[in-house]
């Protein structure tokens, strides 16, 4: 078994991702003041590009120095009391977790079981919905456990065709600034994220997305709260300040990084995302493995679960990998030990995801995993060029 100890390392969990030199440079500063002119300008400048890449135009963005899971709790905390009602799915690791967050902060949750393997089905989140009793519902766009991926506008479909009017609120934790995301047409309430996935970011900072009814919602009710209180950070963050010590030089960082993917052009990141999803996918193929997700038109395009043989432990083509400078999602939950999990999203080329697929075949091979060496990059290669890839 070989060992990397120089060159670059190959972080292919999905998330955190890796972080581009051009943002580690804009952190690599001194720390200024949080309460003079110069970080005001930041922040201010940094909110309408946080609602364009959350496709919104009249949202209001709270950032917090937190995670995804804290940003999972300024969303419930703001808009619900405990007490109320609230649908989730059983629908992955992170979804389940998601509802795990609502009933420990006293809210009732009515956990509906999915197929991991599929999307949630919309018919089964309009007939759930019919009493009239949900005041929300939490979907995650992009299960990150296992990659399968929501359809967001199916699910305000179904709420409307309840006639409920539950908030939709929507975890985009491994989807945002990877996948296409549209807060004002698929009509969503709050959407949240952590900054270190598609947004090339260290770990440090929880982003939320409010919608008016939200917003309104947390006006009038919500639960106790003191640090997830979205309303002073929408009021500070629009004056360019934090109601407390905020993750300064992230925030630097969050800028050079919204300035990338404007640059790149949120279109050409999302084709780029996509094609290099295209490229694993062939590869797995051509390895006669099998993906997770069992809807080709629901595959994630940040990142590829992959089962394994079952006389194999996936933890054994983790190890593998690790030892040769690869590191790969575990399966997390009920998947644990029978897949393992590439993130092919944030700052990655072609050239990249090559070498990710070589370095998970000589995983798959030394793992006793029976693939013909090269059968991957050759499928990979293929999908590049646009070619179907010819038998052998």
């Amino acid at each position: 078994m070989g060992t990397q100890t120089r060159g670059r390392p190959f972080l292919q969990i999905p998330g955190p991702t890796n972080i581009p030199d051009r943002v580690l440079r804009a952190m690599d500063r001194a720390v200024i003041d949080h309460r003079g002119p110069e970080f005001a300008a930041l922040v201010r400048g940094l909110l309408p590009d946080v609602r364009r890449v959350f496709g919104a135009a009249d949202a209001h963005p709270a950032i917090f120095p937190s995670s995804g899971t804290g940003a999972w709790e300024a969303s419930l905390v703001n808009t619900l009391a405990p007490g109320d009602r609230v649908l989730a799915f059983d629908h992955g690791h992170f979804a389940t977790l998601f509802a795990a967050a609502a009933r420990n902060l006293g809210l009732q949750v009515d956990l509906l079981p999915s197929d991991w393997r599929r999307p949630i089905p919309a018919e089964d989140v309009e007939r759930a919905l019919r009493d009239g009793r949900h005041r929300a519902v939490l979907v995650v766009h992009n299960e990150t456990s296992t990659g399968v991926r929501n359809d967001v506008a199916a699910v305000r479909a179904a709420i409307d065709a309840a006639g409920s009017d539950a908030l939709l609120i929507v975890d985009t934790v491994s989807s945002l600034g990877s996948m296409d995301f549209r807060f004002d047409e698929w009509r969503v309430d709050v959407a949240l994220t952590g900054s270190q996935k598609g947004l090339m970011l260290p770990p440090g900072l929880a982003i939320l997305c409010i919608g008016s009814r939200a917003l309104a919602a947390g006006e009038r009710g919500g639960s106790p709260r003191s640090f997830f209180d979205w309303r002073p950070i929408i009021r500070e963050n629009e004056a360019g300040f934090f109601p407390y010590t905020p993750a300064t030089l992230v925030l630097f960082g969050l800028r050079e990084a919204l300035d990338m993917l404007f640059e790149e052009g949120l279109d050409q990141v999302f084709a780029r995302h996509r094609r290099l999803a295209d490229v694993v996918r062939a590869a797995v193929d051509a390895w006669g493995l099998e993906i997770y997700c069992a809807d080709a038109t629901a595959r994630s395009n940040s990142l590829t679960g992959v089962l394994v043989p079952e006389d194999v432990d996936s933890g054994a083509v983790l190890q593998r990998a690790r030892a040769r400078g690869l590191a790969l999602g575990v399966g997390l939950g009920k998947v644990k030990g029978k897949l393992f999990r590439i993130g092919h999203l944030g700052s990655l080329n072609e050239l990249e995801t090559l070498a990710i697929v070589a370095g998970v075949e000589l995983a798959l091979a030394e793992s006793g995993v029976r693939v013909r060496l090269g059968s991957g990059s050759e499928a990979a290669e293929e999908a590049l060029l646009g070619r179907e890839r010819v038998a052998t």
